[in-house]
């Protein structure tokens, strides 16, 4: 094979693994000649991050400003935003300068900390998530002393304690290192370690204690629906503290269905036989991350409050007078 063709094929092939990359057997860098696929690819990337950070910036910006909206279940999902609007301003630029792919092929100080960042901030919503559902489940199954238990100095440990977590997680991700990709010959204990034992703690144990937890308080709604308090001021509270819950219970549904197949992807990749393509693994990365653009989405969708905020912060009418007190629902 003359050097032309391997340099041809060695294209080729880094194509059929990324549309913006190219190798030359020891390297593997973005490519001198962007095709139209590269350069859809990512603007529609560039898209994607720039929503997110918009989208969360509303929530939080909401949530900050108008008072009516300074309640334990808005601080959670105040520091839910905040980890989503991380992954728009940190892991996006990160992950279309460092793709799954090409960090599969080059592992680097920028690729660990791609996937600490991607990691530990996926850990942060899912136990930002974890402690909504706490939230939820003493707001639906124990109403009369919600109040009490649920303030707060105990929503601040939460949070505090969630990040606390992903951070040291993140750390741990960048010591012992990560594997996207199968192990050439077999995976160092280090790595092996690090592909298990990071998405049980990080996704699946939180994942599964947040489904009990919305089963029981479905169970326990179903059997207040006919006990529940009979004056109108009763029924009103009820509605909105369900209203909720199935927002928030969305949000989790979704959260799920982005992140199981990548979770999956990852326990499973370095010891299979015959992997999925790089193409898939970069594909499922994607669907992760753009998780943390939908929840605004969802937001929008379900609440007025948050469309009612939005309205105003878009309109520019917070810069000409002092809204704070205003009545959003």
């Amino acid at each position: 094979m003359t050097i032309e063709q391997k340099l041809t094929f060695n294209r080729t092939y880094a194509y059929s693994i990324h549309p913006c990359y190219e190798t030359d057997n020891t390297t593997y860098a973005f490519t001198a000649n962007p095709s139209v696929i590269c350069v859809s690819v990512y603007i529609f990337l560039g898209l994607l991050s720039v929503s997110t950070i918009c989208g969360n910036l509303l929530v939080i910006v909401s949530v900050i400003y108008f008072k009516q909206l300074h309640t334990p279940t808005n601080y959670l999902v105040l520091s839910l935003s905040v980890s989503d609007l991380l992954v728009g301003v940190l892991v996006f630029p990160f992950s279309m300068a460092f793709t799954v792919t090409s960090c599969m092929y080059q592992e680097d100080f920028f690729c660990k900390i791609r996937d600490s960042l991607d990691v530990s901030l996926c850990t942060s919503s899912i136990l930002n998530l974890c402690c909504i559902s706490i939230d939820r489940y003493y707001a639906v199954c124990q109403p009369l002393t919600y109040r009490t238990k649920i303030n707060v100095h105990f929503t601040a440990i939460m949070i505090l304690v969630s990040w606390g977590i992903s951070v040291l997680i993140g750390i741990g991700i960048i010591i012992a290192g990560f594997s996207q990709g199968t192990c050439e010959d077999v995976c160092s204990v280090d790595v092996a370690m690090a592909n298990t034992m990071g998405p049980v703690f990080s996704f699946y144990l939180p994942a599964i204690i947040i489904l009990c937890i919305y089963l029981k308080i479905f169970l326990v709604a179903q059997k207040q629906v006919n006990s529940i308090q009979s004056t109108k001021s009763g029924a009103n509270v009820s509605k909105i503290e369900k209203k909720a819950t199935k927002t928030l219970a969305t949000v989790m549904g979704i959260f799920l269905l982005c992140l199981t197949p990548y979770f999956l992807c990852v326990v499973f990749q370095p010891l299979a036989y015959s992997p999925p393509p790089a193409s898939v693994i970069e594909a499922l990365n994607w669907l992760t991350l753009s998780n943390s653009m939908l929840n605004p989405l969802i937001y929008a969708f379900f609440y007025s409050w948050f469309r009612s905020a939005s309205q105003m912060i878009l309109s520019g009418k917070l810069f000409h007078g002092d809204f704070a007190n205003t009545k959003l629902f």
